[in-house]
């Protein structure tokens, strides 16, 4: 269904109303429009589904949104991969499919979302960020909205890109004797969730790599572009910080729930989960206590290199001071100067200047100013 702005709307007259850049570009419009919102990767909407249990796997790749409703009423696990969402049809499909929320569907399709829980009778609503970093760019950390709906035997995800970030769980589902095959759907999901965590580490690991030659350049050669990297790190921990802090509360209200469709041996496994979020919120607090002590040390070492250069061009005017005086009282122009008709004037004036900077240099050294 192509979506048409009314006329009165400031859009109206936008030539792609499907692809918008903030949630600003919304205002005015009725609650559940489905309009894609974010950056706008270059992958066309692509549906994965891979049925499973402890004896059957099947993949299907590149499925039709109007496909869908063959694989409902199976009696298998079945989960859902959406890569990209830039066509609107296919979450209003799935929507339609299994009677999710407009509202939820709207946030889906928003990749400005905030990580968060919502139950639903028959469901529930996931979304968080998928984070990795490009350590060829320094350190510059790539973001993907991952929204996962959790129903009694479906798992369906969203994401805004293709990638490799659920490649393990691919290959747990092949062990037909492994724990993924044995279990529910909300194992499924767990399994995702764990998948998403375990890759923030790898984010850290990174970050590693970069801060600790970063420590030692700062204190070997402060330079103006170890600044600006500290500044960039800074921005993306804050960034990332964002991004994962309200997955424990996400997390908590997971363990508290008492939704039927978590189980409670399933339970213990988000539990874990928690665990290694506390663990990573607390590196990236530790990092950015790093980053600020890194920048102190900056600013001073920067000022202490400008307290020499001034002590030293303090000295010099300290020892050319008296000399200038000397040499301007010489240079008035009075008749009556005895000293400027003298025949050693010359030669004494130059012995005068240097033993009076000789006195000040040997004054400066005794005072350890030197």
């Amino acid at each position: 269904m192509k979506f048409t702005y009314p006329h009165w709307h400031r859009l109206h007259k936008q030539s792609d109303q499907m692809e918008l850049n903030s949630s600003a570009d919304k205002s005015g419009l009725p609650p559940g429009s489905l309009v894609h919102i974010g950056e706008v990767h270059d992958i066309t909407s692509k549906i994965s589904i891979i049925q499973y249990n402890a004896d059957t796997l099947v993949r299907h790749e590149d499925v039709l949104f109007s496909e869908l409703s063959q694989f409902k009423d199976s009696d298998l696990i079945t989960w859902i991969n959406v890569d990209g969402l830039s066509d609107t049809r296919v979450a209003e499909s799935i929507g339609n499919e299994f009677n999710i929320h407009p509202l939820v569907l709207e946030d889906i399709l928003s990749t400005q979302q905030r990580p968060k829980l919502e139950e639903y009778e028959d469901y529930l609503y996931l979304v968080l960020k998928g984070i990795s970093a490009e350590s060829d760019a320094g350190f510059e950390l790539q973001y993907d909205q991952i929204s996962i709906l959790l129903l009694e035997k479906y798992v369906i995800t969203f994401k805004e890109k293709a990638d490799d970030a659920f490649k393990s769980i691919y290959h747990r589902m092949e062990n037909p004797h492994g724990r993924m095959r044995k279990t529910g759907s909300d194992y499924l999901a767990y399994a995702l969730l764990d998948a998403i965590v375990d890759e923030y580490f790898v984010v850290g690991d990174n970050l590693d790599e970069i801060i600790e030659p970063l420590e030692d350049s700062l204190l070997l050669n402060p330079a103006e572009e170890i600044l600006l990297t500290i500044q960039k790190i800074r921005r993306e921990l804050i960034s990332m910080r964002r991004s994962v802090s309200p997955l424990r509360e996400l997390l908590s209200t997971i363990q508290r729930s008492d939704n039927t469709l978590l189980t409670v041996e399933t339970l213990r496994y988000y539990a874990d989960i928690h665990d290694h979020v506390l663990r990573v919120t607390d590196s990236l607090e530790s990092y950015r206590e790093r980053i600020a002590i890194m920048q102190d040390i900056y600013l001073s070492s920067i000022s202490n290199k400008m307290n020499e250069t001034m002590k030293v061009l303090t000295i010099y005017a300290s020892i050319f001071i008296p000399l200038t005086f000397i040499a301007g009282v010489y240079g008035m122009n009075f008749d009556y100067m005895p000293e400027l008709k003298w025949q050693w004037a010359y030669p004494v004036l130059w012995g005068v200047f240097i033993s009076t900077g000789i006195v000040q240099l040997i004054y400066l050294k005794k005072k350890k100013w030197l």
